[in-house]
């Protein structure tokens, strides 16, 4: 992966709040092959793609897998093994090694956010019509990590998302973005907390290129890279 995005002509970057930076159009069209290739092959293997559960047992809207430590709605890092016994695949290298690099290009606007080396990653399909993610808060790591705001690194692939994110539960004062193919969204420091959820996906929105060079199936994927 060649991680000298923002010195694309095409790459350009939003500070959506103190700790919050949408980096647009940043994941070259080769390096979104290369990390949808990635999810496909742990995806079908143990570990793999599943629906989680919540408490109720009802069934989140996505399909998830993770890299590097389990995380579960209800027993969140707690259990090492997934309920059909399947332990999370190692983080591959390639994506450790460009959320460290993307944090450290957003760092170049944002003297206020920390550095990071992840050893999580999960990562949610959403269908394009029933996707979604209600609003909350990632708050499951460690105690350090959480109380020095290390970021959360977002990866968008694939169809075109909204996302509200905010300080506050109420969603009539909370923010929105469309997340697109190759937006790249951190968020840490005083904002490691924020309130945050997708509300819809839009069909047909992934780039037609991307169709082209992989087996991605109609839908968005999203990987969210931490530290623990």
């Amino acid at each position: 992966m060649n991680h000298n995005r923002l010195r694309n002509r095409s790459a350009s970057y939003e500070i959506l709040g103190s700790g919050v930076i949408l980096l647009k159009n940043y994941i070259s069209l080769k390096d979104q092959v290369d990390i949808v290739n990635i999810c496909q092959k742990h995806g079908a293997g143990p570990g793999g793609f599943y629906e989680p559960s919540h408490q109720s047992g009802a069934k989140l809207r996505l399909q998830m897998m993770c890299f590097g430590r389990n995380w579960d709605p209800v027993t969140k890092y707690k259990e090492c093994y997934r309920s059909d016994g399947s332990k999370a695949p190692s983080l591959p290298y390639e994506l450790i090694s460009f959320a460290k690099t993307s944090v450290q290009n957003a760092q170049r606007r944002m003297k206020e956010l920390p550095s990071m080396c992840p050893d999580i990653c999960i990562v949610n399909f959403y269908s394009p019509v029933y996707g979604r993610l209600g609003l909350h808060q990632d708050r499951d790591e460690s105690s350090d990590s959480l109380r020095r705001g290390l970021p959360v690194v977002s990866i968008s692939i694939g169809d075109t998302a909204e996302f509200l994110y905010g300080y506050t539960r109420n969603k009539d004062k909370l923010d929105k973005v469309l997340l697109q193919s190759g937006d790249v969204l951190i968020f840490g420091g005083k904002s490691r907390h924020i309130f945050h959820g997708v509300t819809q996906v839009f069909p047909n929105t992934t780039p037609l290129p991307l169709l082209q060079q992989t087996a991605l199936r109609p839908g968005r994927l999203n990987l969210t890279l931490r530290q623990f």
